[in-house]
């Protein structure tokens, strides 16, 4: 089959704010000629079945091509069945001998995903019959009660989620579910009854997870019942609904859905945007932690502009008045900055946080100030970290003092940046959601002193004399902030480190983290083998590729040494470690971790 992937978008993504469905082309198919062909199909499908003109788009990249369209809420399968007609109909009529087999093909891939299709129910290029069978799943697919709730909803200014068997309006503790196969009308509901809730998405390539438990923990300590998602698990309040990575489609609705949850706090991934697009509907502050180079060559993602655009894609969620936090340190978003506009219209206001807090980014955002709380910026000036909230334009608005920097857990006595950048992102959106700034500085002078504050992230330890740092970093800038901390750290003891990686990774994400870590030219690399994440990978491929760079960027074999599993490597780091020694463990399986902490503290002590 010449198409990778064809999938349902039920939410905003990367390519419009709207559902739809998306089709990945391979690259030996992808031309750019095609596009007009394709687009030529679908517009008069749309105009047979009375759609309404919605967006479409190509976009070419590396490993191929992606075509997406926009369609109903209600007829996302039936989209996705338009979307692979189109393409294939289009890829026969410019090359047929090339193509000859693929009508056969198509129709014994979608006979084989669903073995109890009925023959009309098949794929069928004929275009004329392909009509007659989109009528009739479209037909079957359509539900107009839904279409007038999500309407209604929208009108009344209200949140919704919605997947392939439940509709819920409002959020949290001011929603009501609503089965797919028994929907009300909307004269039924009691729309009085019904609300939103304050609710925040958290996004970047690095330091979500940390930031989304510091906005949790505001929350807590402003009175309010969290409910959050993250890359280890689903939590309302200090319940713990579920374990695993849950910083997608599935963990936002659990928590938009918990009746029991008073603000939402989002997690929301590369994947889960670019296989389904975002899962809520509306939000109130939108953060872009920063864009390093991670996970490419998936989903035709291949460098760090396509990567930015897919983390902005939250700010279609934002409206007029919610605000968007972005970091003035990353240059990349930066420039995307000035393209929000023409991409998604007028959507919110904006607000800059940066390490230092003149930053001339940040300088210039207070001095143009803006309506409804404009010009907002957080950073460190003097050593303490500034909350300046703007107000009207012209005035710098107030700037709140919210303690010293070196004096906060996460910043490790200031030498954590990338966590002091965290801090900063996150006060501008506890600020935005209403928590007081005596609150914001209060939770910041103590999160992160205990270790189970923030599992898997700057979880300090000392073993022995031996400075044991566990963390997650999973990404060459992820990594290099770590390694600065451990060089702050050392005091005339030497530096070691495990390092291993998914297998969903490229041979050159790994030489790049090998090139990181060995910058800081360690005495002891232990490459690990991710057991529980070898994603396609043979067991022993990623080590040996990690081995293989490491030597090539200057590791002498002496201090390299090999483990078959997470712990093992932790244990063979342990060994060797002695008093004065700094030891990286970066540790990426939720089990692995579990049994690492609990040797670490078995015989050590947390460290704020």
């Amino acid at each position: 089959m010449p198409f990778e992937d064809s999938r349902r978008l039920t939410g905003s993504n990367l390519f419009f704010d709207h559902p739809g469905a998306v089709l990945e082309l391979a690259e030996l198919a992808a031309k750019d000629s095609l596009s007009d062909g394709w687009r030529a199909r679908v517009q008069r499908v749309r105009l047979e079945l009375g759609w309404p003109d919605l967006p479409m788009a190509v976009r070419l990249h590396a490993g191929g091509a992606s075509f997406a369209l926009a369609a109903p809420l209600d007829q996302l399968f039936t989209a996705t069945e338009i979307n692979e007609w189109a393409v294939c109909a289009t890829l026969i009529e410019s090359d047929a001998k090339h193509w000859s087999g693929l009508e056969i093909a198509w129709r014994r891939a979608a006979l084989e995903e669903s073995p109890e299709r009925v023959s009309d129910d098949l794929p069928v290029l004929a275009e004329f019959a392909a009509m007659a069978r989109f009528a009739r799943l479209s037909k079957s697919e359509a539900n107009p009660r839904l279409l007038e709730l999500v309407e209604a909803a929208v009108t009344h200014q209200l949140s919704y989620v919605l997947d392939e068997t439940t509709l819920t309006l409002g959020a949290g503790v001011g929603g009501r579910s609503y089965s797919l196969n028994d929907l009300p009308y909307s004269a039924e509901i009691a729309w009085a009854e019904l609300f939103d809730i304050p609710i925040a998405l958290v996004t970047g390539s690095n330091g979500k997870t940390t930031t989304v438990r510091l906005l949790a923990a505001c929350a807590k300590g402003q009175g309010w019942r969290a409910g959050y998602n993250s890359t280890e698990g689903v939590w309302v309040g200090d319940q713990v609904i579920v374990y695993g990575d849950y910083a997608g489609p599935v963990g936002t609705r659990m928590v938009l859905r918990d009746v029991h949850t008073a603000i939402a706090i989002l997690e929301v991934a590369r994947g889960g945007i670019l296989r389904r697009g975002i899962a809520a509907s509306r939000a109130q502050v939108a953060i872009v932690t920063n864009v390093t180079a991670d996970h490419f060559g998936e989903y035709g993602i291949d460098d760090l502009s396509a990567l930015a655009d897919v983390k902005l894609s939250v700010a279609a969620l934002l409206g007029i008045t919610g605000l968007l936090v972005l970091n003035a340190d990353d240059a990349l978003l930066s420039v995307k900055a000035t393209e929000l506009t023409q991409r998604f219209g007028a959507k919110g206001r904006l607000a800059w946080f940066a390490l230092d807090a003149d930053h001339p980014t940040l300088q210039a955002h207070r001095d143009r100030g803006g309506a409804m709380g404009g010009g907002a910026t957080c950073g460190v000036r003097s050593g303490r970290l500034r909350l300046s909230l703007g107000t009207v334009p012209g005035s710098r608005g107030i700037e709140h003092d919210l303690g010293v920097v070196a004096a906060m857990p996460l910043s490790v006595a200031g030498v954590a940046s990338y966590n002091i950048a965290n801090l900063a992102a996150a006060a501008l959106a506890a600020a935005e959601l209403g928590i007081a700034p005596t609150t914001i500085a209060t939770v910041f002078a103590y999160f992160g002193a205990d270790v189970q504050d923030n599992l898997g992230r700057m979880m300090r330890f000392e073993v022995r004399g031996v400075h044991v740092i566990v963390d997650y970093a999973h990404n060459p800038a992820g990594l290099r902030g770590l390694l600065a901390v451990a060089q702050g750290l050392r005091v005339g003891g030497r530096l070691g480190l495990i390092l291993g990686h998914a297998g969903n990774r490229q041979d050159a994400d790994l030489a790049a983290l090998a090139k990181v870590a060995a910058e800081f030219e360690p005495h002891l690399v232990v490459v690990k083998e991710n057991e529980t994440q070898l994603r396609g990978r043979t067991p022993g491929e990623i080590p040996l590729i990690l081995h293989e760079a490491l030597r090539r960027f200057g590791v002498p074999d002496a201090a390299l040494a090999s483990a078959n599993s997470e712990v093992e490597a932790a244990r063979m780091a342990l060994d060797w470690a002695r008093a004065g020694d700094v030891l990286i463990l970066p540790i990426h399986g939720v089990g692995a971790r579990a049994t690492i902490v609990e040797l670490l503290t078995s015989g050590a002590e947390g460290k704020e």
